[in-house]
């Protein structure tokens, strides 16, 4: 996915990106309710170098945090304006999945990458899934790049099916390319409504069960 960025106008690629391997699981309660997802972010080696100095943790750079570091570094990435939806885009039946912030955030050190978790619960009542649940990663401004390489599992309902739909990333830098290449070299990107491209570059998981 970094191709794309040799693509855009300076101005949307200004600021820095963020490398994120991600992981999910979906988690459903004894009565085959879907009550949870959690989310597990591992930051790119750099990154994790930033937050490390930046919070002042790991300075011998052995990789091992003490357990006053680790409570230091829990919930660093957990701060979430009002409105932020966590980077996910959960949908059930089309229709979008409310779920609360985040809960029992994790944090540790992986051979220099920041590896953290987090808890999200369906607000309202469990709801069994009678229709299609779709899931995806990613931020619209592509600031940070959220890559679905980690494990996506289902927790508590074992018949539930997983599909996975990749992008067609070619196809999606070819439209983009060509729509940059109708633009003025000094046109103002923000009047041309440059659109948000990270639910372009963004895997799609789809779970369905026995009843939907």
């Amino acid at each position: 996915m970094p191709l794309v960025l040799s693509l855009l106008p300076v101005g949307l690629t200004a600021h820095p990106h963020v490398f994120v391997d991600t992981g999910i699981e979906v988690i459903f309660d004894d009565q085959n309710r879907l009550t949870h997802v959690r989310v597990t972010w591992a930051y790119d080696d750099f990154y994790s170098l930033l937050i490390l100095e930046d919070l002042q943790l790991d300075p011998d750079a052995d990789n091992v945090l003490t357990p006053e570091e680790s409570t230091r570094l829990t919930g660093f990435d957990m701060n979430w304006v009002p409105g932020f939806t966590g980077d996910l885009d959960a949908r059930l039946g089309g229709q979008v999945l409310k779920l609360s912030g985040p809960l029992e955030p994790t944090a540790e050190l992986r051979d220099g990458r920041i590896v953290t978790s987090h808890l999200r619960e369906v607000t309202g009542q469990p709801t069994t899934l009678g229709e299609t649940l779709s899931l995806r990663a990613y931020d619209e401004s592509y600031y940070t790049s959220y890559d679905l390489t980690l494990p996506v599992q289902l927790i508590g309902a074992e018949t539930c099916m997983i599909d996975r739909i990749d992008p067609d990333i070619d196809q999606k830098l070819s439209d983009m390319q060509a729509f940059l290449l109708t633009l003025d070299a000094n046109a103002d990107l923000e009047e041309n409504d440059i659109p948000m491209i990270g639910a372009e570059f963004a895997t799609e998981i789809r779970i369905t069960c026995p009843n939907s």
